[in-house]
C-alpha cells in the first residue's frame, strides 16, 4: 500500500538516535511521532514501520539508554582510587543523560540502570576486603552520595538567581572571623572539585577499620 514503505536510507538505529537527541534536548514529553518524523525529514508512517507505536519507541529507547550507560570499569592503583573512579563514572553518566535517565526512572527501571555500577562497586569492595553487610552498606552509601550530588548540581543549574547571594551572605563575621573561609564560601562552587573531595572522604571512611 502506498505510504507504507520505509525510506531506503532510514533504519531503526537512526530513528532511535534521533529520538534520543530529541529527549536529550527537550525531555520525554517532546518525543512525539510527528516531532521525530520532522527531525528525520521523513513521514510518520516510516517511523511506525521501523519502531512501532510511541510506547514501543519508548521501550526501545529505554533499552538503548540502559545499554549506553552500560558497564563501568574501575581505574586506579589503590582500592580507594578504584572505588572513587566508579563513583565518578556513574556521576558523569547521570549528568550526561538527564532526560534519558528520567525516562528510565519513569518506566520503573531505575534499579536495573544502577546495576552495572553496583556490580563494579561490589567487585572493588571485595578486592578491598569488605564482605557481607559492610560491603552492601558501602555500595549503597556510594550510590546515594553520587545521586544526591547530581540532584544538587542539577538544582543549582536550574535555580533562579539568589538575592542575597553567597557572596553577600558570607562575611568574616558570619564565618566566625575566618576570612579565608568566608572568601571561599562566597566564591563560585566547583562541582568537580567538590565531588572529588567528598567522594574521597567517603571512600576513605568506608574502607577504613570497621567500627
Amino acid at each position: 500500500m502506498k505510504g507504507k514503505e520505509p525510506r531506503a536510507h532510514l533504519d531503526r538505529e537512526q530513528v532511535l538516535t534521533a529520538a534520543a537527541r530529541l529527549v536529550k534536548r527537550h525531555g520525554p514529553r517532546a518525543l512525539t511521532m510527528r516531532a521525530l518524523a520532522a527531525e528525520l525529514g521523513t513521514a510518520v508512517t516510516s517511523i511506525y514501520w521501523h519502531v512501532g507505536n510511541r510506547e514501543s519507541l519508548l521501550d526501545a529507547l529505554v533499552e538503548r539508554t540502559l545499554a549506553d550507560l552500560g558497564e563501568i570499569r574501575a581505574t586506579g592503583r589503590t582500592p580507594a582510587q578504584r572505588v572513587a573512579s566508579v563513583a565518578r563514572a556513574l556521576r558523569r553518566r547521570l549528568l550526561d543523560h538527564p532526560h534519558l535517565v528520567a525516562m528510565v526512572h519513569e518506566r520503573g527501571l531505575t534499579e536495573r540502570m544502577f546495576l552495572p555500577a553496583q556490580r563494579a562497586l561490589v567487585h572493588e569492595l571485595h578486592e578491598a576486603g569488605l564482605r557481607g553487610v559492610r560491603a552492601a552498606d558501602a555500595v549503597r552509601a556510594v550510590q546515594v552520595h553520587v545521586v544526591g550530588h547530581v540532584l544538587v548540581e542539577r538544582n543549582r543549574e536550574r535555580a533562579p538567581a539568589q538575592h542575597p547571594g553567597e557572596d553577600e551572605l558570607w562575611t568574616a563575621q558570619a564565618a566566625e572571623q575566618d576570612g579565608a573561609l568566608a572568601r571561599a564560601l562566597a566564591g563560585p562552587v566547583d562541582p568537580e572539585a567538590l565531588f572529588t573531595t567528598s567522594v574521597r572522604a567517603l571512600v576513605a571512611g568506608l574502607l577504613g577499620p570497621a567500627p
